[in-house]
């Protein structure tokens, strides 16, 4: 843990710089636990284990509170996942500084019926796992996209990632009971 604590703040100096003060930051910060134990224990913690503390982490209860009053089956959670995305992708509006090295927000009203879509082709995590060599840790923090859906009563379907090599990173989040969405 002590080397995990020094490679963490190396991997701060190493990021490129999408402001102190992003809305996504924090996306950053919780990532960077996961490379920063992975690449300290040089091999002695695996993907698989990796996954599943990953999965620990977000089912814990101060974190699941953060989402708890998210029910994506009303259409208030819906709202209030598309208003979170909204106020990120202003901030980066109002910080076009960043614009080249954080995630790019593409919102489509008219791609689905049902439930909330955007997507990125840029991701500052994709980016730095490729130039760090963790493209293979990368899909399971992709994964706690999933997870945190879960949290909030909601599926979420997504075709592609960067990660995984595909030129953008979909979310489409719907209601978890709602049948055959469209």
């Amino acid at each position: 843990m002590k080397t995990a604590k020094v490679e963490y703040r190396e991997m701060l100096g190493r990021i490129d710089d999408i402001g102190f003060d992003n809305p996504m930051a924090s996306n950053v910060y919780m990532s960077f636990i996961f490379f920063s134990v992975y690449r300290s224990a040089k091999g002695k913690i695996t993907i698989d284990s990796l996954r599943v503390i990953s999965r620990e982490v977000i089912s814990w209860k101060p974190l699941r509170f953060i989402v708890f009053f998210i029910d994506a089956n009303k259409p208030s959670g819906i709202k209030a996942i598309r208003k979170n995305m909204l106020k990120n992708a202003q901030w980066l509006e109002d910080h076009p500084e960043y614009k080249e090295v954080s995630w790019d927000f593409n919102f489509d009203d008219q791609k689905h019926i049902d439930g909330f879509y955007y997507h990125f082709t840029q991701c500052p995590l994709n980016n730095f796992a490729r130039r760090e060599g963790l493209l293979d840790v990368l899909p399971v923090m992709c994964e706690m996209d999933q997870f945190t859906a879960d949290l909030m009563h909601a599926k979420l379907f997504r075709e592609n990632t960067l990660a995984s090599g595909g030129c953008l990173c979909d979310y489409w989040f719907v209601g978890n009971k709602l049948k055959d969405p469209r």
